[in-house]
């Protein structure tokens, strides 16, 4: 579990399905995945999860707001291997949170695990070009664009930006 001053992460389970199709369903959430996903989809999302949990020790979380107690998002960090070697950060917020911060401060909750925790020497998060809110919560992170590439997903050939964080640039 990771904590920040408004949320508490945690680890996904199968009772959380209900809370993961509310955005994984949502197509103005998943517009930048291009689809919205199927009800197999999304069990087998959060059985990616558990395994991650077991082989990495982390995967996206599930994002809580700690007074409401209610579900804003996922966020999370997981090993990658499609660029390089490297914790990768995640985050997919409920549409009705967005423009609250959450984001930026689960994500940065989550970096400051890697650092800390995980002994990561940087961060990256890959990001569709048109995915500006989603650059924006990397920018303010500070977080900067090193590159791009063509990721394969879902049988389409998609653009993505890579944004990089190093321990050395971390921001307090």
């Amino acid at each position: 579990m990771i904590e920040s001053n408004r949320l508490i992460l945690r680890k996904l389970t199968h009772k959380d399905f209900s809370e993961l199709a509310k955005m994984l369903k949502d197509i103005e959430v998943m517009y930048a995945w291009e689809h919205i996903f199927s009800d197999a989809q999304i069990t087998a999302w959060i059985d990616d999860q558990i395994k991650r949990y077991r082989e990495q020790g982390i995967g996206y979380l599930l994002a809580i707001d700690k007074q409401t107690n209610q579900v804003v998002g996922q966020i999370g960090l997981h090993q990658t291997i499609n660029l390089e070697r490297a914790w990768e950060l995640g985050y997919i917020l409920r549409k009705d949170h967005w423009a609250k911060g959450y984001a930026t401060e689960g994500a940065k909750a989550c970096i400051d695990y890697a650092f800390n925790v995980l002994n990561a020497d940087k961060v990256i998060c890959d990001i569709r070009p048109q995915n500006t809110p989603s650059i924006a919560v990397a920018k303010r992170l500070g977080m900067k664009r090193v590159g791009e590439f063509i990721k394969r997903y879902n049988g389409k050939d998609m653009a993505h930006n890579i944004f990089e964080i190093n321990k050395t640039e971390e921001t307090t």
